[in-house]
């Protein structure tokens, strides 16, 4: 493996994840690009980056994967020469008692022989605040908010420690916000003078990440999801890129369940034609599913943006292990639909919603690095990608609770 040498090597635990840690690293002036799990990169296409993400689907796969592709990864930021190391998890701490956070977190703490680091899913530009340790979406407790309900990983529980600590046997420390605001040195002092393990640190605005930013410029590894990386100290090598443009059908699929994503989903019905998977036909014979869903899309008039999603209000959601199972068979439709549109040239951009969806769609496309390209939320972005049949598209991969309400409608904007 050539070694280049470069400020940030990032693993994120879901595709979203890592476009919405990429960006963000873009958007401190940072060169980033998302390898997509272990495919193999040309050398040349990695060179001068300042920064670079590997994307896994490890959230919520079983513990001993989640721990062994985590670690895959680092071994190829690390061949690839990056200084420090950066977790990336989602900023609502999507996790269940057993993982997968703390058990990466350990395995990640014992290969680069480090006794500390943060723990900051603080993301205020997208609502979640962290004060006494407590976790807050969009001011509400997170066991209050709609991730309470969410199928795979409901949380229940809003202080970090305690969702933290059934996953990991390592000490659990918290910084408040008052320490925070005392400055980057008094900061620093608490960070190093805490007991070895994970320091929860408090954050409510952008002014604490970067505190927290440069009191920790001394850690090898940083966790926490994306808002951290807004107040790093980079000196990067950015430019604003030549985004290709594009041509073809325009097309929205939504896996996701989320309060947000459900109301950009009713947003765009007034406006544009939507179609919900017929989950009990999808389970009985995906690829009729699939057939139909392709051919609706096909159907419609070229200037439409079709809208395909799977949850329209929460009573759609199974609980449970039929949940699960749904959303799984949800996740292949979709990303199906996404790889038959694409390949056969009728669609060349696609919005998608859902860390897991996103995960599915980027595989089944056999995309292998994502190229950032223009903002269109704090954690949104478009990207561009070549897939494995030959074709260049252009992809928003959207985590569910991100972006604003008229996303599918506002986003083709900054591709005209």
């Amino acid at each position: 493996m050539k070694r280049f040498t470069m400020q940030i090597g990032a693993v994120a635990d879901d595709f979203t994840g890592a476009t919405d840690l990429a960006t963000t690293l873009r958007r401190r002036g940072m060169s980033a690009a998302v390898v997509i799990e272990n495919q193999e990169i040309a050398a040349d296409r990695l060179a001068g980056l300042d920064a670079v993400v590997v994307a896994l689907k490890s959230r919520t796969a079983p513990v001993g994967v989640a721990v062994a592709d985590s670690l895959a990864a680092l071994e190829r930021v690390i061949g690839w020469g990056a200084e420090r190391v950066y977790l990336k998890y989602c900023s609502t701490f999507d996790s269940t008692d057993e993982g997968n956070i703390g058990p990466v977190l350990d395995a990640f703490v014992d290969r680069l022989a480090v006794d500390r680091t943060v723990v900051v899913p603080a993301f205020p530009a997208n609502g979640r605040t962290v004060e006494n340790g407590t976790l807050y979406v969009n001011g509400d407790l997170l066991e209050n908010s709609s991730m309470r309900h969410h199928p795979l990983t409901p949380m229940t529980k809003s202080r970090l420690s305690e969702i933290l600590a059934p996953q990991t046997h390592a000490a659990i420390s918290e910084i408040p916000l008052d320490v925070v605001r005392e400055g980057v040195d008094a900061l620093r002092a608490a960070v190093d003078a805490a007991a070895p393990g994970y320091l929860v640190v408090d954050a409510t605005d952008d002014a604490d990440l970067r505190t927290i930013a440069l009191a920790t410029a001394h850690l090898r590894l940083l966790s926490g999801g994306a808002g951290l990386a807004t107040g790093l100290d980079a000196t990067g090598t950015a430019s604003p890129d030549d985004f290709p443009r594009f041509g073809a059908r325009r097309l929205v699929v939504c896996g996701s369940a989320s309060a947000t994503t459900r109301a950009q989903i009713a947003d765009a019905a007034s406006k544009h034609p939507t179609r919900k998977v017929d989950v009990s036909a999808a389970v009985a014979d995906p690829a009729a599913e699939v057939d139909a869903i392709a051919q609706w899309v096909r159907s419609l008039d070229a200037s439409a943006v079709p809208v395909v999603y799977s949850v329209g209000e929460l009573a759609d959601v199974l609980p449970g292990e039929a949940g699960a199972a749904a959303a799984s068979v949800v996740e292949s439709v979709l990303s199906a639909v996404v790889a038959r549109l694409v390949d056969d040239g009728t669609v060349d951009q696609v919005i998608v919603a859902g860390g897991e969806t996103s995960g599915a769609v980027v595989k089944a496309l056999g995309i292998s690095l994502l190229t950032i390209g223009p903002q269109l939320a704090p954690g949104v972005c478009w990207s561009a990608a070549d897939t494995a049949g030959g074709h260049e598209v252009a992809l928003v991969l959207k985590s569910g609770n991100f972006g604003a309400v008229d996303l599918f409608t506002s986003a083709w904007e900054v591709l005209v």
